[in-house]
């Protein structure tokens, strides 16, 4: 479960409903029915084990998604698949119900499927020898890869897959495993500062530039300065 703001909305919605459904919870603190509703959400989302995604959105704090689902009462509850809202339903349903509209949306599971979810790097080869272009399998085979060192293979896997928010994080991490980490550590603020004097000249300090941007997330205030700072030095 995903707590989504105006700012994470087309990553972690629109953008993750391309490769999996995606379930848009609104709520806000002193509603009450949504209180009743979010633990049936969340525990029906998490029975079909990655089969759809949750996410939920406080409607008082972000009032973009709010104004996007034109929500006039909530709990508001919208499902997502390909960018597009699929199905939707209003108010505190039971939980046969609400497990009613998520078995709609969650597709049976394969034997990729399994093999993914067991999760080791033999089980993720073997789910993308089923099924070649397996968006999970090759994410988390992606992951496995970079903590193991074979950088080149990550980002050859990861060729199989259009491009999203996820595949350009997991393939920023990579092209930053051998110096950066994650982007968050010590000295982060320093690495930026010395790469910008380099970024209009030097390709490859602006793509680690970008990879770091990448990996501070949307909710970073830094990814904001940092874009500026790079806008202002190209153009």
């Amino acid at each position: 479960m995903v707590d989504v703001t105006d700012a994470t909305f087309e990553r972690d919605v629109l953008e993750r409903s391309v490769e999996v459904p995606v379930v848009v919870d609104l709520w806000a603190e002193w509603c009450g029915p949504c209180r009743t509703l979010g633990p049936i959400i969340e525990r029906v989302v998490a029975a079909t084990n990655g089969g759809v995604e949750l996410v939920k959105v406080d409607v008082d704090a972000n009032p973009r998604v709010s104004a996007t689902f034109n929500v006039q009462s909530i709990p508001a509850v919208f499902a997502l698949k390909d960018r597009r809202i699929v199905d939707s339903f209003i108010g505190a349903l039971p939980e046969a119900e609400v497990k009613k509209f998520v078995d709609k949306l969650a597709p049976p599971l394969s034997e990729a499927d399994r093999l993914v979810a067991a999760g080791d790097e033999a089980s993720l080869r073997a789910a993308l020898e089923f099924d070649h272009d397996h968006p999970a399998a090759v994410i988390a085979l992606a992951d496995l890869l970079i903590d193991g060192g074979s950088v080149d293979e990550a980002l050859e896997l990861l060729k199989r897959l259009p491009e999203t928010a996820e595949v350009r994080r997991v393939a920023a991490r990579a092209r930053l495993s051998a110096g950066a980490g994650d982007g968050d550590g010590a000295g982060l603020d320093a690495r930026f500062e010395a790469l910008l004097g380099r970024v209009k000249d030097d390709e490859t300090a602006r793509q680690e530039y970008l990879d770091m941007l990448e990996l501070l997330g949307a909710d970073d205030p830094r990814r904001t300065q940092y874009r500026r700072a790079l806008a202002s030095r190209l153009y």
